[in-house]
C-alpha cells in the first residue's frame, strides 16, 4: 500500500566481488596456471638441491623462497584479475612509467652479478629485474594507444606506440638483453597486426629487425657468439646446450625416474634457464607435452575469449598479454631442444626467480581480468546486425 502511495526506488543488488570473479573468470586458464606453479615446485625440489649444496645452503632453501615467490605471485595474479579493464589500464600506465625509469638507472646503479649482462637491483637479501615487470605494462600502454587512436580525431596512438618500442629496445640492448628486447618488439608487433597494420607497414618493420639483427651480430661479441653456437652443427658436450641436450635425449619417454636425473648436477641454470630439461630428464617427454598443453590452454582460451570482445583495448591488451605469456615458454623450451640461440629467459610459474614468478602472476591477471565474462553484448552480434 505504501508503494502505491508514495511510489517504490528499484533497489539495486550488487553481487559480492570474490562470487562475481568466480563466476565470470575463466576457469581452465586458472586451473592451469595453478598445475603450472605445482610442477615448478616439483621440479624445484630436484634442481635446485644440487645449487644450494654447491652454496653452503640448506638442501631446500631455493624450493622454499620459490615457494615464498609463488604465493606472493598468486595472491597478485588474484588480485589483479579482479580489477575492471579501466583499473588494469591504469595499473599498466604507472607500471609501465616505474620500470621504464627503473631501466634507465639499471646502467648506473644496476649489477650483473657476474653474467656479464647489467639486468637487475641488488638489495643484499634479494634483487628485482625490471625488465620482468615491464612487459606487461609495456602492452597494457601500446593497447591503449592503439585503441585510443581508432577514435575520431583520436590522438596519433600508433607513432607514439613506435617511439616507446624503440626506447624501451634501446634500454634493453644496452644492458645487453636481446631475449627480452625481442619479446618486446613482438609484442608490439602482434598489437599493431591486431590493431589493423598494413602489410606493407609490417614488411618493413620486419626489415628493420634483419639489419638491427645484422649490426647487433656485428658490434656485440656476445650476441655473435650464441648465433654462432646456435649455427654450428656440432654441439659442445661440455656446454649447457650439450647438457642439456644430452639430459632430453636420456628422458626418452618416461624418463630415468625422479630423482636419478644427472643434469641439474652439471647445468649451473639447471633450476631457471634449462629447467624444462631436468623435466625432460626425470619425468620424460610426459611431463613435458602436460606442460605444453597447459600454457596452449591458457594462450588458446584467452584468444577465443578475446575474439568474442567488443571493446578494442580489451582485444588488443588481452592479445598482447596473452602472446608474450605463450611466446616466452616457447623460447624457453625452444632454447633447451636448440631450436632458437640462447637467450636466457625463464619458464613462466616453472623457472626458479622471484622477478619472473611474481611478474607472471601481474601478466595472467591482467590476462584473467581481460577475458573475465562481461554482460554486454558479444562482437559477432554487431557483425550480424549490420547484415
Amino acid at each position: 500500500m505504501t508503494e502505491m502511495v508514495y511510489g517504490s526506488s528499484p533497489m539495486r543488488v550488487t553481487e559480492p566481488v570474490i562470487p562475481r570473479w568466480w563466476r565470470t573468470i575463466d576457469k581452465w586458464s586458472l586451473t592451469a596456471i595453478m598445475v603450472l606453479f605445482g610442477i615448478g615446485l616439483l621440479l624445484g625440489l630436484a634442481a635446485s638441491v644440487p645449487l644450494a649444496s654447491r652454496n653452503g645452503l640448506d638442501d631446500f632453501h631455493y624450493v622454499q623462497r620459490q615457494a615464498f615467490f609463488g604465493v606472493v605471485a598468486l595472491i597478485t595474479m588474484a588480485g589483479v584479475s579482479m580489477m575492471p579493464p579501466v583499473m588494469i589500464r591504469r595499473l599498466g600506465v604507472i607500471g609501465f612509467v616505474f620500470t621504464l625509469i627503473a631501466l634507465m638507472l639499471l646502467p648506473f646503479v644496476g649489477t650483473d652479478f657476474g653474467k656479464g649482462a647489467v639486468r637487475w637491483f641488488s638489495f643484499g637479501f634479494a634483487s628485482i629485474q625490471p625488465s620482468e615487470f615491464l612487459k606487461p605494462g609495456f602492452m597494457v600502454v601500446v593497447a591503449w594507444l592503439m585503441a585510443a587512436s581508432q577514435d575520431l580525431n583520436g590522438p596519433p596512438g600508433k607513432s607514439v606506440s613506435f617511439g616507446l618500442m624503440l626506447v624501451v629496445m634501446l634500454l634493453l640492448v644496452i644492458q645487453p638483453d636481446f631475449g627480452q628486447a625481442a619479446l618486446i618488439l613482438f609484442g608490439w608487433g602482434v598489437i599493431y597486426f591486431v590493431g589493423g597494420a598494413p602489410i606493407t607497414l609490417i614488411a618493413i618493420i620486419l626489415g628493420m629487425v634483419i639489419f638491427g639483427g645484422t649490426i647487433a651480430y656485428e658490434s656485440s661479441e656476445h650476441f655473435a657468439r650464441r648465433i654462432d653456437g646456435f649455427l654450428n652443427p656440432e654441439i659442445d658436450p661440455r656446454s649447457q646446450i650439450g647438457y642439456a641436450t644430452n639430459a632430453i635425449q636420456e628422458g626418452g619417454f618416461f624418463g630415468v625416474g625422479v630423482g636419478e636425473g644427472q643434469v641439474k648436477w652439471t647445468l649451473p641454470d639447471a633450476h631457471t634457464d634449462f629447467i624444462i630439461a631436468v623435466a625432460a630428464e626425470e619425468y620424460g617427454l610426459i611431463l613435458v607435452l602436460v606442460i605444453l598443453a597447459l600454457y596452449a590452454t591458457i594462450v588458446v582460451r584467452s584468444l577465443f575469449r578475446l575474439m568474442r570482445e567488443r571493446d578494442p583495448f580489451i582485444r588488443l591488451a588481452g592479445t598482447g598479454l596473452a602472446c608474450i605469456f605463450g611466446v616466452q615458454a616457447m623460447i624457453n623450451m625452444g632454447v633447451a631442444v636448440r631450436l632458437l640461440p640462447a637467450k636466457g629467459m625463464t619458464l613462466p610459474f616453472v623457472s626458479y626467480g622471484g622477478s619472473s614468478v611474481i611478474a607472471a602472476g601481474i601478466t595472467v591477471g591482467m590476462l584473467l581480468a581481460l577475458t573475465r565474462t562481461r554482460p554486454q553484448g558479444e562482437i559477432g552480434d554487431i557483425l550480424r546486425r549490420g547484415r
